[in-house]
Order: C-alpha cells, then sequence, then structure tokens
C-alpha cells in the first residue's frame, strides 16, 4: 500500500553527506540508503531507523534489484538523492588507472545507472525530484583534480540535460554543488586533510538537501550552489 509519508532513496547514505541528510529526513519520511559497505549500511540504517539495501550502484542487476524492492515495499519513489562519489586528485600522469576508472564509474556512470533504472517508474507516477550531488569542482577548473573535475562535469552535463528532458513528466531535477565539506570522502581516498577547520560542517549542506527534498514540486530549482564563507574569502 502506498504511503502518505515520501519515500527518499540516498545512494551512499551510509556515510558522510548522504548519512547527515538521512538522519535529518528519517524521522518524518520512508528514507531507503544505498551502499555497498554492508557493515556501514547495516549499523546505519539500524542508528537511523531506516532501510538499507546493499547496492553497488556501478552494477545495473545491484541497482534493478534494490529499486525492485523499494517499489515492492511502498509501491512509489518520491526523491532520489544521488550522493555516493569517490576523490581523486594528483597530476593525470600520476594517477593510477584503476582509481581513474572507478572515480568515473562511481561519480558519472553511477549517477547516471540510477537515474536510468528509477526514471520510468517517474514517468508512470507522473511526479518525482531527483537530486544529483555535483560540487563546486562539477563548475569549475583546478589543477591536479582533472579526473574528479571531469567526473564531476559530466553530472552538471547530464543534470542540465534531464532537467529539459524530464521536465513535460513531472520530474524536477537538481543539481546541488557544494563547496568543501568535512566529510571522510578525502580519508577514504588516503588524502589527509589539515584544513577542516575551513570547511563546511557537514550538517549545513545536509539541512539545505532536506529543504529542496520538500520544495513544492511546481517550484522549479536549476541548482543550488553552496560554500562555506570562509572557503570563499
Amino acid at each position: 500500500m502506498k504511503s502518505e509519508k515520501k519515500v527518499i532513496v540516498i545512494t551512499g547514505g551510509n556515510s558522510g553527506l548522504g548519512k547527515a541528510t538521512a538522519e535529518i529526513l528519517a524521522p518524518k519520511n520512508h528514507v531507503v540508503i544505498l551502499g555497498k559497505n554492508t557493515t556501514e549500511v547495516m549499523a546505519t540504517a539500524k542508528e537511523l531507523k531506516c532501510d538499507g539495501i546493499i547496492c553497488d550502484i556501478t552494477n545495473a542487476e545491484q541497482v534493478e534489484s534494490a529499486f525492485s524492492q523499494v517499489l515492492k515495499k511502498y509501491e512509489k519513489v518520491d526523491c532520489l538523492i544521488n550522493c555516493a562519489g569517490v576523490w581523486i586528485k594528483g597530476p593525470i600522469g600520476e594517477n593510477n588507472p584503476e582509481e581513474v576508472k572507478n572515480a568515473i564509474l562511481v561519480n558519472t556512470f553511477g549517477t547516471m545507472l540510477t537515474t536510468n533504472t528509477l526514471v520510468p517508474h517517474l514517468k508512470k507516477q507522473k511526479h518525482g525530484r531527483i537530486i544529483n550531488i555535483s560540487s563546486r569542482a562539477g563548475l569549475n577548473a583546478r589543477a591536479e583534480r582533472s579526473v574528479y573535475n571531469a567526473s564531476k562535469w559530466a553530472v552538471t552535463g547530464f543534470t542540465k540535460c534531464l532537467q529539459m528532458e524530464l521536465a513535460p513528466f513531472g520530474i524536477s531535477v537538481v543539481g546541488f554543488y557544494p563547496g568543501f565539506m568535512h566529510t571522510d570522502l578525502f580519508e577514504k581516498a588516503g588524502d589527509h586533510k589539515e584544513n577542516f577547520n575551513m570547511a563546511m560542517p557537514v550538517e549545513k549542506p545536509a539541512k539545505a538537501l532536506a529543504y529542496l527534498v520538500d520544495v513544492d514540486e511546481d517550484l522549479l530549482i536549476n541548482s543550488f550552489e553552496m560554500e562555506s564563507l570562509r572557503e570563499a574569502k
């Protein structure tokens, strides 16, 4: 039976910005977090009292299975937040090819794959919202960030095209472009940041995301940029 609460699927919801957003949304909605780290997904789902599904977003069969489970239980998806991502930096000639491939797969292909899988269902519903987490790196260029920025620029282009493509079906698409956040994204990639005092607490962009989930569907939002004032200075 369809729930009156919103059904929100968050990729990468087991850590970082995804988890912080799930924590805000879970008390009043049906939140489903997707992630491939079994221990983290199960622990987070238990902690936040939400649903957790083990899913590698670069694997088409796993993505299809995940959304099938959600739709079987709730019969709808109101919002998809594509939050999963990995970090990579360094001169292009020094980047490990496997790490390059993984960054493109997770940051770009994964976002496209989840969207590709869910959109037919959203069209049947005649409503829905997709929020793609890009980055300021998806708008700006910077030396020794070529792979990461390219993966996020692709998300930016993907998002802008989808806004035009899906609007006639009642589906809104939002690009979210946060600046430097205090998350474990960098540590997981072995990049030990020493300037986290300049970073936004992850709770701040999470609040903005929660707001975007609840904004009226007939209000057009092309993009949402957010950065720390300390960073901007």
